[in-house]
């Protein structure tokens, strides 16, 4: 039997078990703030929270474990933020989608990345995407997950004269303020795990404040997902009105997949000399069948996080450091009484804060270019403004296309695209 070194080559990927392990450990740290944020954002969809914490756990667990077993890097998997509040806000709350059925939408978008992997379709897609529209989306993202995090901080709320307007400063308010500028700062001192300690911070206000009662046990032995496992319905989901929606949420998961792949296993020193990622097909085809289990567990699909890079900045190069991570996730599963006592509006920062890092991308668009500029800032903009990503992914590409059009320039736009702006407006009119 192979030892760990041997069988994660660590003598290839020039590092040691002890690096391995604090690199998943400093992933685990990093990202656990999901393990709150999560089941929160799903919950606001009418869905069980202590099993959607258990689900959490074990997703984020069970697809790390898959990366890095299945291809020896050091990414850690877990339920989206982006496709979870696509599930929540867009399907759910926005279109009245019935949350089994929203599970079934996630199954067939995981079901359809994973063929078109397979097959080799996934390249022709991502090439026929426009650059600039692959840079906007994550930031419009950010927008809509910053909107969010405001308003369930209470920081901004809803105003009939002016659509929004800002919040009382109740109790909850100010203790969700104070643990946004804790995170900040610690964030900005670069001290690891400083969106869990900002929610860990906010919590205790609460707890010291009278908001928040004391658990009635530390741990437990018995976890349940039964109210959420199992309960999707894919027949439910395959009606044609439904279409878009899968084809969104695969989108989604597609290209949040394939810059945090390509970023963080370039960084881990997988990068090849023609500037190719080795093994990205492989990473692609287990994040999407993550993103499928994912959905059979009761959750919105899974993606590879960019909180992995900060394993990889702690020396983490092989598959070892997501297998920790993994192991660390699972241990959460014994607290889930601890973590059910969390409020929403202390988990409300940690939304701003990603929202905010998502926004970051934004320096990398062309604002000298309006045939580029305006279509992304359709993308961007009507993601916040409409409650729903796939309409803002919508308005990005039809604008995109139009102008092209408009302009005489119909060589830019490939058959595929031409094909994803008629989705898009059927998206639109229906």
């Amino acid at each position: 039997m192979p030892s760990l070194a041997t069988f994660f080559r660590f003598q290839e990927r020039q590092t040691t078990l002890r690096t391995e392990l604090v690199a998943g450990l400093t992933t685990y740290l990093t990202m656990a703030y999901i393990v709150f944020v999560v089941p929160t954002t799903l919950g606001a969809a009418g869905m069980d929270r202590p099993a959607l914490i258990a689900a959490t756990c074990l997703v984020a667990a069970l697809c790390s474990a898959l990366m890095g077993l299945g291809a020896n890097v050091p990414i850690a998997l877990a339920p989206g933020l982006g496709m979870g509040a696509f599930f929540t806000y867009t399907l759910v709350l926005t279109n009245g989608v019935a949350w089994p059925v929203a599970l079934g939408i996630g199954f067939w978008a995981g079901v359809l990345f994973l063929g078109l992997s397979l097959v080799g379709v996934r390249e022709k897609l991502v090439e026929a995407i426009p650059p600039v529209i692959v840079t906007a989306i994550p930031v419009g993202i950010g927008l809509f997950l910053l909107f969010i995090g405001l308003r369930n901080m209470g920081l901004v709320v809803a105003n009939p004269a002016t659509l929004v307007g800002l919040g009382k400063f109740t109790s909850p308010v100010v203790i969700a303020v104070a643990g946004l500028f804790v995170t900040l700062t610690l964030l900005i001192r670069q001290v690891q795990g400083a969106i869990l300690i900002g929610i860990v911070v906010a919590t205790g206000l609460a707890a010291a404040a009278g908001l928040v009662a004391a658990p009635t046990q530390v741990l437990t032995a018995h976890v349940s997902l039964a109210p959420v496992a199992g309960k999707l319905d894919p027949l439910g989901a395959l009606h044609w009105r439904w279409l878009g929606p899968i084809f969104a949420l695969f989108y989604l998961n597609m290209f949040d997949s394939l810059g945090t792949l390509v970023a963080c296993a370039g960084e881990a020193g997988l990068r090849q000399p023609d500037g190719k990622i080795r093994g990205l097909g492989r990473m692609l085809n287990l994040d999407a069948g993550a993103a499928i289990l994912s959905s059979l567990l009761g959750t919105s699909p899974s993606t590879a996080y960019i909180e992995s890079a900060t394993g990889i900045a702690a020396g983490g190069r092989t598959g070892l450091t997501a297998l920790v991570t993994a192991a660390l996730f699972l241990g959460s599963l014994a607290i889930i009484p601890l973590i059910g006592v969390v409020p929403a509006y202390a988990t409300a920062p940690s939304l701003v804060i990603v929202g905010l890092l998502m926004i970051s991308q934004i320096r990398h668009l062309d604002f000298s270019r309006y045939e580029d500029y305006v279509p992304a800032l359709f993308t961007m903009l009507m993601m916040p403004f409409s409650f729903s990503i796939a309409t803002g992914m919508a308005c990005g590409f039809l604008s995109w296309g139009l102008i092209r059009i408009l302009l005489l320039r119909v060589r830019e736009i490939s058959w595929v695209m031409y094909l994803i702006m008629a989705l898009s407006a059927v998206s639109l009119l229906l």
